[in-house]
């Protein structure tokens, strides 16, 4: 009997604790800059330049706001996704691709204009850099047109892909 007083003596003090006591902390990326990237939230149908379906997108916030996470897929042989946060003690946007290809692509920028614009590049098998340039811009349509750009042997910045982001 002087066990089962405890443990109901127990729960009611657990559950009539004080408020503040059972309320969580605000997340810590709650800020202006940590939601730059919020125009990219959402289900997506990918379309690239001639007006074809590439792909389809998924972008959410996750882990208490501090993440930005795309899951991307072609509905063929590729798919990939990005893991993407604002680094507050150096205040630039940080992304990190990993896709079916192997590829791991490395980015860091931020806002450009009300553009998101990220740099990075990769090395390829003969050990030559590439300077490498995602640009996602919002459209008054609310659809999203990403730039991705890279340098070719010249140094001179031409088009890997041009897609419009339509919502689902």
């Amino acid at each position: 009997m002087r066990l089962l007083s405890s443990f109901v003596l127990a729960a009611v003090t657990l559950t009539s604790a004080p408020s503040a006591l059972c309320q969580s902390k605000p997340s810590p990326c709650e800020a202006a800059e940590y939601r730059a990237f919020d125009f990219w939230l959402g289900e997506w149908n990918v379309y690239g330049p001639e007006g074809r379906l590439a792909g389809t997108n998924n972008v959410t916030r996750e882990y208490g706001g501090c993440v930005v996470h795309e899951h991307y897929k072609t509905g063929h042989e590729y798919s990939g996704e990005s893991l993407n946060t604002y680094d507050a003690s150096r205040k630039v946007w940080h992304q990190s691709w990993v896709d079916s290809s192997g590829l791991l692509l490395v980015l860091e920028g931020g806002l450009r204009d009300g553009k998101m614009v990220l740099e990075g590049q990769t090395v390829g098998a003969e050990g030559k850099a590439t300077k490498q340039r995602i640009t996602w811009t919002p459209n008054p349509d609310g659809s999203v047109r990403q730039l991705w750009e890279s340098t070719d042997a010249s140094g001179k910045w031409v088009v890997a892909f041009d897609g419009k982001y339509t919502r689902k």
